[in-house]
């Protein structure tokens, strides 16, 4: 199932308002935004070992081809350290993977999870599948983050944005983190429009902000097992990254679906007896043909690619 947090009036409205590291051009990498040691790869306090087995690179840049647009990976195993990495330095819009560091800074900054928050008609937005139902009324903190993480709601998204401070706020709470490179500008939906650097992160920066919030002492065990749970609760992963990966292997994840056809996960696997590993794939789409079936495809070839790399095949 497809996160469709975005509708065609919520477009139009928001429009108003390597292959492995050395394999691809960095052609959209922000160095004047942090780069990315300690921010996603090789200074972050994970090992940069490459896995042995099967050609990875070759197989994502052939994934990328066939896509027609840029594809993003980054894999990391929290065990060894081993990696896979493509464009994993470049910039991708976020779209509705901003709600997983948007729950994460709800979680991190000690907002109370059975605060009673409002919700008004006037905030609901078009993609609102839970809070809509709830117009009128109040919902807990934990509510909205489950319907955040869970649903992808819009409306969620933007009551816990506002229980943290603002977009500036979670970008402040994702520095404090050692993510130097991921931002949060602007609220729903208009985050999910490309507008340069607005509201963007790298596949390294985000797999990474992940693996540091769940497995390095990012959060509290609390918060840790709370995300973790509405992680692997999520309805909207199905044939995203969760499609491309071993039966055996539980997923938890975040996706994300852009205005303009970008499709993105976020997740984390637990293989049987080994470790878990983070993986995030971003796509940016070149031209009126790319299709939203088109990126899902990338997105479960290339997690396909991973888990042959770390030595599980679908």
């Amino acid at each position: 199932m497809l996160d469709h947090h975005w509708t065609r009036r919520g477009v139009l409205l928001a429009a108003a308002a390597g292959a492995l590291a050395a394999c691809t051009p960095d052609t959209e990498r922000d160095p004047g935004d942090g780069d990315e040691a300690g921010a996603g790869g090789q200074g972050a306090g994970v090992p940069s070992r490459l896995p042995d087995g099967p050609d990875v690179a070759g197989e994502l840049a052939a994934v990328e081809q066939r896509f027609g647009g840029r594809l993003g990976v980054y894999a990391v195993d929290t065990g060894s350290g081993a990696l896979v990495q493509h464009r994993q330095r470049e910039r991708f819009l976020m779209a509705s993977t901003a709600k997983l560091p948007i729950v994460a800074a709800t979680l991190g900054r000690g907002v109370p999870l059975d605060r009673s928050v409002p919700v008004r008609q006037e905030d609901v937005l078009e993609y609102a599948p839970v809070t809509q139902e709830r117009a009128g009324g109040v919902m807990t903190v934990a509510e909205l983050c489950e319907a955040a993480m869970t649903r992808s709601d819009n409306t969620a998204a933007n009551l816990l944005t506002a229980q943290v401070g603002g977009p500036a706020e979670v970008t402040g709470f994702l520095r404090e983190k050692g993510d130097r490179v991921t931002r949060l500008d602007r609220w729903e939906p208009e985050l999910n429009v490309r507008d340069t650097r607005l509201d963007t992160t790298t596949p390294a920066a985000m797999a990474d902000l992940t693996r540091r919030l769940l497995f390095d002492g990012g959060l509290d065990r609390a918060a840790r097992e709370q995300l973790t749970g509405w992680l692997r609760g999520n309805t909207t992963g199905d044939d995203r990254i969760r499609a491309g990966l071993p039966p055996a292997w539980q997923v938890g994840d975040k996706t994300g679906t852009g205005a303009h056809g970008e499709i993105n996960d976020v997740a984390v696997a637990w293989p049987p007896d080994r470790a878990p590993v983070v993986v995030a794939v971003y796509t940016s789409p070149r031209g009126a043909r790319a299709t939203e079936e088109a990126g899902a495809t990338a997105l479960v070839e290339a997690a396909r690619a991973v888990a042959g790399a770390f030595g599980g095949r679908r």
